[in-house]
């Protein structure tokens, strides 16, 4: 499974509000619609980006794919009928966007969680020491983990997901997701 990760923030004279609301629609209409392959996506809001971002509060919309191609077909869906007109609405009044793709290398991986952190593996550690590290300090914590593999902005190499937030060995920017309007 593959997640496309894109954050923003809601233009300066956007009412908040009006911004949430134009982000539920567009993934209503992802939901009601859904292109070959397209599992599900949301949005929360974040108390930090995972990287040092923009002046507004950032957002970060989650949408995940079967695999490269559903990805391909979502990216070519989304801004099609019947989901373009909530996209363009929406995408008119965001800014500061970045993206990634993230692969899910680890868990389940179904919806938000209460605790997101964001971390790069250590120079010169390879993955095969780096990976079993970073699972054995997970063990115990419901977690998903996800690696980059395509970068269209600032994105960390790892995310973990996880239902709280889990000790781990190495510096991590954690996000504080919140589901929208809080």
């Amino acid at each position: 499974m593959l997640a496309y990760l894109f954050w923003h923030e809601r233009r300066p004279e956007v009412d908040r509000d009006r911004y949430l609301a134009l982000l539920e629609d567009f993934h209503r209409a992802l939901a009601a619609a859904p292109p070959p392959g397209f599992r599900r996506s949301w949005s929360v809001t974040l108390r930090t980006a995972p990287w040092d971002g923009g002046p507004g509060e950032p957002f970060e919309d989650w949408y995940l794919a079967d695999d490269w191609a559903a990805l391909g077909t979502l990216n070519d869906q989304a801004v099609r009928p019947p989901r373009q007109d909530p996209h363009d609405a929406v995408a008119a009044q965001a800014t500061n966007g970045a993206g990634a793709v993230y692969a899910l290398q680890h868990g389940d991986l179904d919806g938000p969680r209460p605790w997101t952190g964001w971390l790069a593996k250590p120079d010169r550690m390879p993955y095969d020491t780096f990976v079993p590290r970073l699972l054995a300090a997970l063990e115990g914590a419901d977690a998903a983990v996800l690696r980059r593999q395509m970068v269209l902005g600032p994105a960390p190499e790892y995310a973990v997901l996880a239902d709280r937030e889990p000790v781990l060995p190495w510096p991590v920017r954690a996000t504080g997701p919140r589901p929208l309007g809080r």
